[in-house]
């Protein structure tokens, strides 16, 4: 079979790894891919957001399966626009996306099902937040109510900061369209953990827990980012909270979704903070995490193949997943000044030593190819992961490979799943 995998990013390649494995497929297409999806696929030079061409593409190529990975183009509506061209698709339609994309129905969705979550408030205009912020507790959580890239939620300790966060939101649009709602959420304490799972509109299957690490620099300080390493398993994801969150939190939210006519079909990732009175949820998001699957998808026995089938055809009940007995650490080498400015297009070396290494990964997030170089070109370069018995050999195998890999303004943290000697 053939396979059309919409996306760019680390997330991206590692799909692409996992689809490269499955003995179904023959060929795989990525739209627009990057330099090291390029070595496993054929890069298209369409973007994301360009419906009509995906579309005309996979109708062109006989495509018998599109995987769509990013936010935007699911929110958008990428899977309903394939559909109506009788192509296969996996990921959420425009109408169960709103799960991710808009953080005011996802609120008002869990506050109507009891699903466990912080207390919240929604605002249409700037007058109004500022006034309920008066009287609220310190501190609290600003939340953009559409896609910001994972950089629209602002933690504000003083009433000071948290009527700054309404004008950079509401009124100067640092997100753009994305802030015109806003959510004033309670500040939550307590650790994260991230679970990503498959939905077939009725049946969920989770995959292995993981976290992320979001902050810019060392013990979690600096700007939100897109993500600047993780782990898998959580070793604070206990059998007691996995007990909890499945009776109260994932089934309770595809049914809710159902209840609602918007059945899921394709991946939503949960993001869940363990509070001192159990486990709530921070987030949802419509797909893969990034890098979040990046140490999920290396772990997962199964075909990906057979499971995204299942998902679609609503025999999601028939796969049991399964994981390797092991662990997965990943550190993201990004550009020295990531998420504000930073300079692209130096070449990268080191990338040979990942070469047929089953202990190994270097995913791609922003590479491309030049002449005969492969360079730099955005905030996260690499995702570099590794595995090991342990969580701890993990991470030092993982921080051990870091160092094989070079380009000019490399930077990454160096405390990705430090954590782990606290569990």
């Amino acid at each position: 079979m053939k396979v059309l995998i919409v996306g760019g990013g680390g997330r991206e390649h590692a799909i692409a790894a996992s689809v490269a494995k499955s003995k179904k497929v023959d060929k795989i297409y990525c739209a627009p891919g990057n330099a090291g999806i390029g070595q496993i696929a054929e890069c298209v030079p369409i973007g994301v957001m360009e419906f009509a061409k995906i579309v005309d593409f996979a109708k062109q190529k006989e495509i018998d399966l599109t995987i769509v990975a990013p936010d935007d183009p699911l929110v958008g509506g990428l899977v309903d626009e394939l559909e109506a061209a009788g192509l296969r698709a996996f990921g959420p339609r425009k109408n169960a996306a709103i799960l991710e994309g808009s953080k005011a129905f996802s609120k008002d969705l869990m506050n109507k099902y009891h699903i466990p979550t912080a207390a919240y408030e929604t605002f249409d205009n700037a007058k109004e937040a500022l006034a309920y912020l008066e009287n609220a507790d310190m501190p609290v959580v600003l939340k953009a109510d559409g896609l910001a890239l994972g950089k629209g939620v602002l933690i504000c300790q003083t009433l000071e900061e948290a009527r700054e966060g309404v004008r950079t939101i509401m009124e100067d649009k640092k997100f753009g369209s994305a802030g015109n709602r806003m959510v004033i959420e309670e500040f939550m304490t307590g650790r994260e953990v991230s679970v990503l799972s498959f939905v077939d509109g009725k049946t969920i299957r989770i995959m292995s827990s993981a976290q992320d690490h979001k902050r810019a620099g060392d013990g979690d300080t600096g700007l939100n980012t897109g993500g600047m390493g993780t782990f898998s398993p959580s070793p604070f994801y206990t059998e007691e909270v996995d007990s909890f969150c499945r009776e109260h939190i994932y089934q309770a939210t595809v049914d809710a979704m159902a209840a609602e006519g918007r059945h899921f079909h394709g991946v939503i990732f949960f993001g869940l903070m363990l509070t001192e009175k159990g486990p709530k949820v921070l987030e949802f998001n419509a797909r893969f995490g990034d890098p979040e699957a990046q140490v999920v998808l290396p772990r997962m026995k199964n075909d990906i193949i057979d499971v995204i089938d299942a998902c679609i055809d609503g025999n999601l009940d028939k796969i049991t997943l399964s994981f390797e007995d092991n662990a997965a650490v990943c550190v993201i080498l990004a550009s020295e000044g990531y998420p504000n400015a930073y300079e692209k297009g130096y070449p990268i070396t080191g990338l040979e030593r990942f070469n047929d290494n089953d202990s190994y990964f270097c995913f791609h997030a922003g590479t491309k190819t030049d002449g005969g170089d492969i360079v730099t070109n955005g905030g996260r370069v690499l995702g570099i992961t590794a595995t090991g018995a342990t969580l701890q050999e993990a991470r030092a195998n993982a921080y051990e490979a870091t160092q094989w890999v070079g380009f000019a303004n490399k930077y990454m943290r160096t405390d990705i799943g430090k954590a782990i000697d606290e569990a």
